[in-house]
C-alpha cells in the first residue's frame, strides 16, 4: 500500500466520520436509542481505522528510510561512514535503545563504532568473535545486575554475525535499557541488515588497508613523503583556521652516508628500519612522524610549540644513541624544528624548518637548531662507542 493510497484512504475515513457526526447531530432530536447505539458503534469503527491507517502510515515511512538506509549502504567506502549507517539502519528496530558494530582490524585489534552507549564502554559491550573464525549464530544477551542498577543500564541484547565470503568480520549488535527480549522479527531485520552491511564494511574495510599501506614507507613503515606532504598541508590549514599552535621537526642520523659505505647499503638498510622503530617508540600518538627521503624524517606535532619540539628531540637523541642501532653502532641525530608562524604556508613552514637542519648540520653533529634562533644548541649524548665518525661534514646528507 502506497503512501498516497493511504492518504486517500484516511481522507475518505474522515469525510464518512463528519457525516456521521451530522446525522448524529440529527437524531439526538429523536428517541431512537437503536439508531443512537449503532451510530456509537460505528463511530468506534471509524476510529479504529484511523489508527490503524496511521500505524501502517508509520510503518510504511519507517521501511521506506530503512530501505534507503540499507541501499546506501554499498555507496561509500569509507569504513567509518558504512559503520555508521548500519548503526542508523539498527537503531530504527524497535526496542532498539543503543547499537554496536564491532569488527575485527587488521592488525587484529577491534574496530568498534556505536551509538546510545559511551565509547568507553562499547567495547566491553561488543560479543567476542569466535576463536576458530568460523561464522557464529545469533546471540540473546542478558545482564544480571545488584539492588543499585542504574535506570538507564542496558538490560538485554541481541548480537547477529556480519560476514562476507564466508569469513566472520565481527557482529551487530542492539541494546534495550527495558529489559524486554527482542522478538523474532526484530532477530529477522537484524539479519537482514548484517547480510548488507558484512559486504559493504568488508570493501570499507580492505579500501582502509589499501590505504595505508599506500601511505606507509616500506623499509620503515613511518608514513611516506607523499602523505608527508598531504598532511602538513592539512594541518597548517586547520592551525591558521582556528589559530592552533602547529610544530614541526626535521632530523636525519649523522654521517649516514659514510656508515652506508662501510657496512654497505643493505646493512644499511636495516640501520634506517631499527632507527625508525625506535622513532616510533617516542613519538605522541597525535604526532604524525614520516620518512621523507634517504635517512631524512620529520615530525608533525599539532596542537604544539617549538618548546615540545625541542623536547621531542631530545627523546629522539637518546633513543637512538642510547645503544647501538644495529653494525652501525651508536648514532647520533641532527634537527631543525619551526613553529607555524602568521605568514607560513605548508612550503615555507617545511622550508623553514629544513634550513634549520642545514645549519645544525653546519654547526656539528648531535646538534639541533630552531628556525627563529641565532646559534645552535647542541645536544649531549652517549658516548658514540668504538666505532669510527670519519666521515666529513659534507659527506653527511
Amino acid at each position: 500500500m502506497t503512501t498516497v493510497n493511504i492518504a486517500l484512504l484516511a481522507a475518505l475515513a474522515a469525510a464518512v466520520l463528519v457525516g456521521l457526526l451530522a446525522a448524529g447531530r440529527r437524531l439526538r432530536g429523536r428517541a431512537d436509542t437503536r439508531l443512537a447505539g449503532a451510530f456509537a458503534e460505528l463511530h468506534e469503527r471509524v476510529e479504529a481505522m484511523s489508527r490503524e491507517l496511521a500505524d501502517v502510515l508509520h510503518r510504511t515511512e519507517e521501511e521506506g528510510r530503512r530501505s534507503r538506509v540499507l541501499g546506501e549502504l554499498a555507496g561509500s567506502i569509507d569504513i567509518d561512514e558504512v559503520m555508521n549507517r548500519t548503526l542508523e539502519a539498527a537503531g530504527a528496530v524497535p526496542g532498539v535503545d543503543a547499537s554496536i558494530v564491532s569488527i575485527s582490524g587488521p592488525d587484529g585489534t577491534p574496530l568498534v563504532a556505536s551509538t546510545g552507549v559511551p565509547a568507553e564502554e562499547a567495547e566491553r559491550h561488543a560479543p567476542p568473535g569466535p576463536p576458530d573464525g568460523s561464522i557464529p549464530r545469533a546471540i540473546s544477551i542478558g545482564y544480571a545486575y545488584g539492588a543499585e542498577t542504574a535506570f538507564d543500564s542496558l538490560k538485554a541484547g541481541l548480537a547477529v554475525p556480519l560476514a562476507s565470503d564466508g569469513e566472520h568480520l565481527g557482529y551487530l549488535a542492539v541494546y534495550s535499557r527495558t529489559g524486554e527480549p527482542f522478538a523474532e522479527e526484530n532477530l529477522r531485520d537484524l539479519e537482514e541488515l548484517a547480510l548488507r552491511a558484512g559486504p559493504a564494511i568488508e570493501n570499507a574495510r580492505r579500501f582502509r588497508e589499501a590505504r595505508q599501506l599506500a601511505d606507509l614507507d616500506a623499509l620503515t613503515n613511518l608514513h611516506n613523503r607523499r602523505y608527508f606532504h598531504e598532511t602538513l598541508a592539512r594541518e597548517v590549514a586547520r592551525a591558521h583556521r582556528y589559530s592552533r599552535h602547529l610544530a614541526l621537526i626535521v632530523f636525519d642520523l649523522d654521517d649516514f652516508k659514510a656508515i652506508n659505505d662501510r657496512i654497505g647499503h643493505l646493512a644499511g638498510d636495516a640501520v634506517l628500519a631499527e632507527a625508525s622503530e625506535r622513532v616510533r617508540d617516542v613519538v605522541r600518538s597525535a604526532d604524525v612522524a614520516c620518512r621523507v627521503g634517504g635517512d631524512e624524517f620529520a615530525v608533525i606535532l599539532p596542537e604544539s610549540t617549538v618548546a615540545d619540539a625541542e623536547a621531542l628531540y631530545r627523546r629522539l637523541q637518546s633513543a637512538v644513541s642510547s645503544h647501538p642501532v644495529g653494525q652501525a653502532g651508536r648514532l647520533q641525530l641532527s634537527a631543525g624544528v619551526a613553529e607555524l608562524r602568521a605568514d607560513d604556508d605548508a612550503v615555507s613552514f617545511f622550508q623553514h624548518a629544513d634550513e634549520a637542519l642545514y645549519r645544525a648540520k653546519d654547526a656539528g653533529k648531535g646538534t639541533i637548531v630552531t628556525a627563529d634562533a641565532t646559534s645552535p644548541t647542541p645536544t649531549p649524548s652517549p658516548s658514540p662507542g668504538p666505532w669510527p665518525r670519519e666521515a666529513p661534514e659534507s659527506a653527511s646528507r
